[in-house]
């Protein structure tokens, strides 16, 4: 029983109360004590389960991962915990298989370790998904369609799992299958940020392309609004150059423009296109006075836009966007394929730390022998306070720390202040499966 950070160990009719050194480590007396009562299958509770989640705020789309000790035959426990929760959740049988137990100390280091590496797998998770619907751009319905995990959507999966050997050998410890795992994640992570550097760079230019073709006539692309009859072209002397005008100003501008500097060509202006309160002129000049020209421009509010027709330019730019959109295409489907079978990949790899996580959890609270049942839960819609409270009341007796109201429990002070959100007699952790609804 934990009280303040004071930890009590119970054997027999003893009780040996011992300090802590800091939060989540014993000291060495403890951990002796600790391990000579586990190794011989005497129920302690050593250690609070802290769940770095947050706190119990029910999500949609969330599951319930809990486990309690087998009080009796492994099928009266399951009976006895489909009676309790009746109509307030559908239960499903979670398949931890014989893993290693190993030593306190790892089970202990362990346990730190995987709620690192929880939260780590999650995020990657969710990373993926929201990338996988950006890339997908108006096609995202199609999003959960493509949330596949081995060939079941998430939520069977997880209610059905089965543990995939072949990935992660059994014969392995707890410590290699959480270093396969952590790789696992790793590498994931590392390919998707490649993969979207690469597909980004060209969205980026090609969005770049396109924005320069919209807009107002002040920051368009006026490579495909004018043509080569617009320019004198070719002169050693003269130069057309493009000015916007405001529709209110364009009265002024015919008045104006011949004696804004000299050496302009009279009649040189023509409108070559409007643009909602905007209006495109041309006008030509000689070259020396293109700078003297333009100042005064600007002192009557007209823009000159810095613009050279060049035909050969104007056709590799063109040219440009056909590549990139090209470019864009050939990546997608390649991409795509990339996102569903990765996401089926590290989906797997966060449901295998769940099972190492309930699987250490459990052995450090409930002791050896393992003997425990795992089960997934799927709150009913509103029920989820008064499931909570009939979870509480059915397993309370596992761990008299725990002894009273449910709300007295998640609102527990001194839990808070270690960071222990939620705590119950149980082994509990949440696992969210809402993955299709992403921000944009």
């Amino acid at each position: 029983m934990f009280c303040g950070k004071v930890l009590e160990v119970a054997s027999g009719n003893a009780v040996c109360k011992i300090y802590m050194r800091k939060e989540y480590q014993l000291d060495d007396e403890a951990q002796s004590v600790c391990q000579c009562h586990l190794y011989h299958s005497i129920e302690i509770h050593i250690r609070l389960h802290r769940d770095v989640t947050g706190t119990m705020s029910f999500v949609a789309g969330e599951l319930w991962l809990i486990s309690a000790p087998n009080e009796g035959s492994p099928q009266e426990t399951w009976d006895k915990l489909n009676r309790t929760t009746g109509n307030m959740s559908v239960n499903y049988k979670f398949n931890v298989p014989d893993l290693k137990v190993g030593t306190l100390d790892q089970l202990v280091g362990l346990s730190d370790d995987l709620a690192k590496l929880d939260s780590a797998a999650e995020q990657v998770t969710r990373k993926l998904t929201q990338y996988f619907a950006d890339v997908l751009e108006n096609e995202q319905d199609k999003l959960q369609e493509n949330l596949v995990v081995s060939g079941k959507d998430v939520k069977t999966y997880v209610t059905k799992f089965q543990w995939e050997g072949a990935k992660y050998p059994l014969k392995q410890s707890l410590k290699v299958l959480s270093d396969i795992i952590g790789k696992q994640i790793t590498q994931i992570d590392n390919d998707l940020k490649t993969k979207s550097t690469t597909y980004n760079n060209l969205k980026n230019s090609l969005a770049t392309i396109d924005r320069k073709a919209t807009g107002s006539l002040l920051t368009k692309d006026l490579s495909e609004i004018v043509k080569a009859d617009d320019f004198i072209l070719n002169s050693e002397y003269l130069q057309t150059l493009l000015v916007v005008i405001p529709k209110t100003l364009a009265k002024e501008w015919q008045q104006k423009y011949e004696t804004l500097s000299d050496m302009v060509v009279p009649g040189s202006s023509r409108l070559i296109t409007e643009d909602g309160d905007q209006m495109l002129f041309s006008v030509t000049l000689f070259k020396k006075v293109i700078d003297e020209y333009k100042t005064h421009c600007r002192e009557n509010k007209f823009i000159v836009r810095d613009f050279v027709y060049d035909e050969e330019s104007l056709k590799i730019g063109r040219n440009e966007r056909d590549k990139l959109i090209q470019e864009k295409q050939r990546q997608y489907a390649p991409l795509v394929r990339w996102l569903k079978i990765n996401f089926g990949e590290i989906f797997s790899a966060f449901v295998h730390v769940k099972a190492l996580r309930v699987f250490v959890e459990s052995v450090l609270r409930y002791g050896l022998p393992v003997n425990f049942q795992a089960t997934v839960i799927e709150p009913n819609k509103n029920s989820h306070k008064k499931l909570r409270a009939s979870l509480h009341n059915l397993y309370l007796h596992l761990d008299t720390s725990a002894a009273g109201p449910i709300e007295a429990i998640e609102d527990n002070p001194i839990l808070m202040s270690l960071g222990m959100h939620d705590y119950y007699p149980y082994v509990f952790f949440k696992i969210n499966i809402d993955f299709s609804s992403v921000k944009r």
